[in-house]
């Protein structure tokens, strides 16, 4: 049966009452609860860049270990983060490291970077981590990775989305993942009566991976204590 005649027949599908953002941060807590151990490392992260002032826009805890683990899943041993903020996400994407693996993050903000800087030697992964400070077009187009990334984390300003992700195609190698992140943002991007920069550096970057023969992608949709959005997975063919 196809995929469209399953939509149809309703086949995969469960009808559910409405929910809200108390039943999906619910929903993470529950879960989170089996899947995730105390971290004191990555709490202390959270808590340093609270303190100073950083806004709290860090992918949650799931999120985080989700990333963990798509990096593992592909071995990959050198990453490439566009957005570091208090380098939450950039912890996290370290673990999955080897030992001698690489991560670059990059970063607009020079007190943003400089958090990242403390959360990341706190963590002890300063010899694998390096933050850069600066607009990431500029960084990106400076880069010559050899060999080239495995995987790329996007989670920086949205209108620049599409400058992001092309950089990413030439730095990442044939087989490897770019994740974009906050692509659905509670379902506004599918709303053509919503109109601002963020939603539309989104669909601008639908608009141009649609006829892109160089990846294959898909996105996700998502619910949690984070709210409702998404993230778009591409695979560098």
């Amino acid at each position: 049966m196809s995929g469209q005649a399953q939509k149809h027949s309703g086949i995969g599908r469960q009808e559910f009452t409405p929910t809200s953002l108390a039943d999906w941060e619910k929903s993470d807590e529950y879960h989170n609860s089996f899947l995730l151990a105390e971290d004191a490392v990555l709490d202390a992260a959270l808590v340093n860049s609270t303190a100073k002032g950083l806004p709290d826009i860090a992918v949650s805890a799931a999120q985080g270990k989700l990333l963990k683990l798509l990096a593992s899943s592909i071995l990959a041993k050198r990453i490439l983060e566009v957005g570091t903020l208090g380098g939450y996400s950039t912890i996290w994407l370290a673990r999955a490291l080897p030992a001698d693996g690489k991560l670059i993050t990059l970063e607009l903000d020079q007190k943003h970077a400089e958090v990242a800087r403390e959360n990341i030697a706190h963590a002890g992964i300063s010899s694998k981590v390096e933050v850069i400070q600066g607009p990431a077009v500029v960084t990106l187009a400076k880069l010559q990775p050899e060999p080239p990334f495995d995987f790329v984390f996007i989670d920086a300003d949205k209108p620049s989305n599409t400058k992001y992700f092309i950089e990413a195609k030439r730095l990442t190698r044939s087989g490897g993942v770019i994740i974009v992140d906050n692509v659905v943002r509670n379902g506004t991007v599918a709303d053509l009566a919503k109109e601002d920069e963020s939603i539309e550096g989104v669909r601008e970057l639908l608009r141009t991976i649609q006829g892109d023969d160089e990846v294959d992608a898909t996105t996700i949709g998502t619910v949690g204590e984070k709210g409702y959005d998404g993230f778009l997975y591409a695979i560098r063919k």
